[in-house]
């Protein structure tokens, strides 16, 4: 029987980051995205998912660790679908691998240690270190807010077009 907690392991402009596994709905690789004129740069874009706008956070630009890539160096990237009552997807350079980690290589990080809060853990791979975010706190609350009202107002939009 296998123990530990299980991670996805996602490389985020060159930064090693862990995801947790029940937080993670489905990874896609990076369709075409619509982004309405205004919003802000962490946007990446909205997600057409089965008539559901879903929107797509660039997590390289909300932690201030790169630039909105052009289309040509998006071929790889890949999107990670959360679960969720409302939908959202992360923007990640890559998916690495989903592994296993015992507990006691999981060290909790204070969240006021943190941009917003959303490490929640220090997780030892070997002999490298990984940032364990925590999906929940990554944005701010007021950033949440914002994200919601321009989901709806994406919706309204494909709901038109549907007709």
């Amino acid at each position: 029987m296998t123990t530990g907690t299980a991670y996805l392991l996602v490389a985020i402009a060159g930064t090693d980051c862990a995801l947790p596994r029940r937080a993670v709905r489905e990874i896609l690789p990076l369709p075409r995205l619509w982004r309405p004129p205004g919003v802000p740069g962490a946007l990446a874009g909205f997600l057409n998912l089965a008539g559901a706008a879903v929107p797509v956070v660039d997590l390289a630009v909300l932690f201030g660790l790169g630039r909105p890539v052009t289309a040509r160096q998006a071929l790889y990237r890949h999107l990670v679908l959360l679960h969720g009552e409302a939908p959202q997807a992360l923007l990640v350079d890559r998916v690495a691998d989903v592994v296993r980690v015992d507990h006691d290589q999981i060290r909790p990080v204070a969240g006021e240690t943190t941009l917003n809060g959303c490490v929640g853990a220090e997780i030892r791979l070997g002999e490298r270190l990984v940032h364990g975010l925590a999906v929940e706190r990554i944005l701010f609350a007021e950033e949440r807010e914002r994200l919601a009202a321009q989901t709806r107002d994406a919706q309204a939009r494909l709901a038109e077009w549907a007709a």
